[in-house]
């Protein structure tokens, strides 16, 4: 029993393999850790951090608003979640905004 496969443009794959191997082979792999230099932050650049604004950790995530809206939807409130989506402009929750989605779960509490 005799089988041949002719598969056409496998010359092109084989091209490719070989264009791989010889750039993989050339470059220069690590063969040591290069140690890591650690540095210790400046009393300076802790005052900055500590001065920066905390508005930033009150930031309203995708993930917050579908949990509140999914609990909203499994108390039986599907319409009234839907109401609140399509009256933000979009047909499902990942197309709105995230900059609206602190106004959006403040309606979704008011629910």
């Amino acid at each position: 029993m005799k089988i041949e496969i002719d598969v056409k443009g496998l010359d092109v794959v084989v091209a490719a393999f070989n264009n791989l191997a010889n750039v993989l082979s050339a470059t220069r792999l690590p063969t040591e850790i290069d140690s890591v230099k650690e540095e210790v932050p400046s009393e300076k650049q802790h005052e900055k951090e500590n001065t920066k604004p905390k508005a930033i950790q009150n930031v309203t995530t995708l993930e917050k608003v579908r949990a509140k809206l999914a609990a909203l939807s499994q108390d039986g409130k599907q319409a009234q979640v839907k109401a609140l989506i399509t009256e933000f402009g979009a047909k499902k929750l990942s197309d709105i905004p995230a900059g609206k989605y602190a106004e959006l779960l403040k309606k979704a509490e008011e629910l």
